[in-house]
């Protein structure tokens, strides 16, 4: 066995052995390719976990903020103002398995996206809504039902949900994440007492959650 991989045996071995490395490390980047990330503002945090996760092809979802000019804020500067973030959603999702279409649909019929103050019983900046295209081809699909949903939605007002480039994103703190999981009592009553599901409804009938 020894003999048999001398001289150009033995460079033979090594050169297959080097191009399943690199065969083996060019699938795990294709896979990790194949996960995108879609980042939507519309409100409350805790409540648009639920509608994505029960998505197939979701691989998870991140509560956090997005779209001020303060690095790493705290969930308190946020809520204080000033900050210029968002409360935002960070799906992060298989193409291949749910498009970004999908998405959208998902998004519009959780939020109402004619209220210019916040959304639902939530008022003031880091509530309002917003889509943060992440290229291109967000940035068109976003627009486009932006486009329909004006033209043919359940109420006539002006949309007052925004559009916007994605620039970074900050996750919260541990104990938001996954919140109506950790706390499903309290997360229920919370999304009652704001009057949540009951303008969903009012807007969207049997289509609100997505």
């Amino acid at each position: 066995m020894i003999d048999g991989l001398r001289g150009g045996g033995l460079y033979r071995l090594i050169a297959v052995f080097l191009m399943s490395l690199l065969m083996a490390a060019h699938g795990l980047a294709s896979d990790e390719g194949r996960i995108a990330k879609a980042t939507f503002a519309g409100g409350c945090f805790w409540c648009m976990e639920p509608p994505y996760d029960r998505l197939d092809g979701v691989i998870e979802t991140v509560s956090g903020f997005s779209g001020g000019h303060v690095s790493n804020p705290s969930y308190e500067q946020v809520v204080r103002g000033g900050t210029g973030h968002l409360e935002v959603v960070q799906v992060h999702f298989d193409p291949d398995v749910v498009d970004y279409h999908r998405l959208l649909e998902v998004f519009w019929r959780n939020i109402d996206p004619y209220q210019a103050d916040g959304q639902f019983c939530d008022r003031g900046e880091m509530y309002r809504s917003a889509i943060f295209f992440h290229d291109e081809e967000q940035e068109r699909l976003a627009r486009e039902s932006l486009a329909a949903l004006a033209g043919n939605g359940p109420e006539s007002g002006p949309i007052d949900t925004r559009i916007l480039s994605f620039e970074a994103f900050y996750a919260a703190e541990d104990y938001h994440q996954g919140y109506y999981l950790k706390n499903p009592v309290r997360y229920r009553y919370y999304r009652w007492r704001c009057g949540r599901d009951q303008r969903l409804e009012q807007l969207w009938g049997d289509q609100a959650g997505g």
